[in-house]
């Protein structure tokens, strides 16, 4: 079985085996990001959601061929079968018998009202209200049955309800959502339960014996927090850990790691593009030309082949490029430093006495953060900080411990710019309401991921028009504008999307990549160990 694990032959994909009929055994999964965010509905990133998707259950999930998946529901609403009305603004759900909260409270359409409400209301710090806000009146049929209708068609809301957790109303009752005791203590309808968590080290979770679907196969999940990338890597080559997620192992190692005895490595393209975000609320920042001689001055060949032993593929924009509506018409990056100087030299930054930029007694002068103990990160910096002093730029280097980077550090742009790896995507769905509309920014009041304070009313038009476009086709047009008038801007500057090296222990079987969530352990109930 050792073996058949290590050539990637789970006992699943074997004639007449079928899954464990009892939890058994554990598997420590190493991240260098701790999950600090465990109700699904607030401002969190990545890391929380493979917490999420262990503990929750959404309407129905997206699978990694994009299709979709029952998971509370009998099926997957369709126009087809009566669950969308030919315009798109009517549905109606039906939800599994039987379905109990970890806590044995039967699940009801009353939790799914509650859950589409709770992003409406304007006192939740909610994480996403796009898509949702369309929702004028939802009715409890019986309690498997609900219906709602819609002010408009809204194109991208399978996509967004496929990453929608259900949440259980009963949770909340007489309580502030911002604050309830459900936050740090979540009760969900998924395949594991919470069972402890020692912050600034581990989470642990537990089967689900009651689980509705398919029951997890491992009896106990510790997700360890290893924030430094190498001490990462040294646990798993040493089998402290079995699974390496989140970033995965990182590049000066791959060579090492495709070797190692008992480890199955893989080279995975995510959707994950690695970015320098700039927030423009800087005013240093919010001058174009400045972005513009900034990325002048980034020398991607060499970054992408010295520092991640070219293995991640450049880019020039969000968009994954395995995607429909990827942009392949955009202009391709120069390295022109000497350009980005007369660039700077027209937009009246001139050279100071200590060699550095300034305009109207505004010095040209930034910070830059990222996760402490990503070496490779660090490495860019310091890589990026000699190539713009050269060009009278001053970056100073400021990383913090990923729990305070990725909060409201980075959620409210107190940032000037950052290192970031970012999924702009819901699943296959190319809208980016949440990244660029000027409604999403979460630092004037909105409620998305608009970290860059990035405002464009010709795209905020866009996406309200792709967002009511069905078709695919007619569609592609409205997302490649969008994908050019943000390379046009730079609200970030785009290096490349991620390949990601990701690792686990050859006789673990079950793990599969998914480029349509924003996770690596999406589906830990299909881990076994051979």
């Amino acid at each position: 079985m050792t073996l058949l694990g290590a050539a990637g032959l789970g006992m699943a994909g074997l004639p007449g085996m079928g899954r464990a009929s009892t939890a058994t055994g554990q598997v420590i999964v190493g991240i260098s990001q701790e999950p600090t965010v465990f109700n699904p509905h607030m401002l969190h990133i990545e890391v929380d959601e493979g917490v999420h998707w262990a503990l929750f259950d959404p309407l129905f999930a997206v699978e990694p061929d994009g299709t979709f998946s029952p998971r509370l529901v009998t099926e997957v609403p369709t126009v087809e079968n009566g669950g969308i009305s030919e315009d798109g603004t009517e549905w109606k759900v039906t939800l599994k018998e039987g379905v109990t909260w970890h806590d044995g409270t039967p699940l009801t359409a009353e939790d799914v009202k509650f859950t589409l409400e709770l992003q409406k209301d304007d006192n939740f710090r909610a994480a996403r209200r796009t898509g949702h806000e369309l929702i004028e009146e939802i009715t409890v049929i019986s309690d498997t049955e609900l219906s709602w209708k819609m002010s408009s068609p809204f194109a991208p809301y399978m996509a967004i309800l496929s990453w929608t957790m259900i949440v259980p109303k009963h949770a909340f009752d007489g309580q502030d959502p911002n604050e309830a005791p459900f936050n740090q203590s979540p009760i969900g309808t998924g395949p594991f339960k919470w069972d402890s968590r020692a912050p600034g080290d581990n989470i642990q979770l537990v089967a689900n014996a009651d689980y509705h679907g398919d029951k997890a196969q491992i009896e106990r999940v510790v997700v360890k927090y290893v924030p430094d990338l190498t001490v990462l890597y040294t646990q798993f080559k040493t089998g402290e850990i079995d699974v390496i997620a989140i970033q995965g192992i990182a590049p000066d190692h791959y060579a090492e790691a495709s070797n190692l005895p008992g480890k199955t490595v893989e080279l995975v393209p995510v959707g994950t593009v690695e970015t320098l975000s700039l927030n423009l609320g800087n005013p240093v920042l919010a001058d174009k030309a400045v972005r513009e001689a900034l990325y002048l001055g980034v020398d991607k060949q060499t970054v992408i082949e010295a520092l991640y032993y070219g293995l991640p593929t450049p880019t020039e924009t969000y968009m994954p490029q395995q995607s429909f509506y990827y942009n392949d018409a955009l202009p391709g990056h120069t390295y022109d430093p000497e350009a980005g100087k007369a660039l700077l030299d027209e937009a009246g930054w001139t050279v100071g006495s200590d060699g550095i930029r300034e305009k109207d007694g505004q010095r040209l002068t930034f910070v830059c953060s990222t996760t402490a103990g990503n070496h490779t990160r660090e490495q860019l910096q310091q890589f990026l900080q000699q190539s713009w002093k050269d060009m009278g730029i001053e970056m100073t280097i400021s990383n913090l411990p990923p729990a305070v980077m990725w909060a409201d550090h980075w959620m409210q742009s107190q940032f000037d710019m950052a290192v970031a790896g970012i999924i702009f995507l819901t699943g296959p769905d190319p809208d980016t309401r949440d990244y660029f509309h000027t409604g999403a920014i979460n630092a004037q009041g909105g409620a998305g991921q608009n970290t860059f304070q990035y405002s464009n009313p010709r795209i905020d038009e866009l996406l309200t028009e792709g967002a009511i476009t069905v078709s695919p086709e007619a569609r592609k047009p409205i997302y490649a504008e969008i994908q050019t008038l943000v390379r046009e801007e730079l609200p970030f500057l785009p290096l490349f999307q991620r390949n990601e090296i990701r690792g686990h222990d050859a006789a673990m079987t079950g793990y599969e990549p998914n480029i349509n969530v924003r996770i690596t352990f999406w589906n830990m109930q299909d881990w076994a160990w051979a």
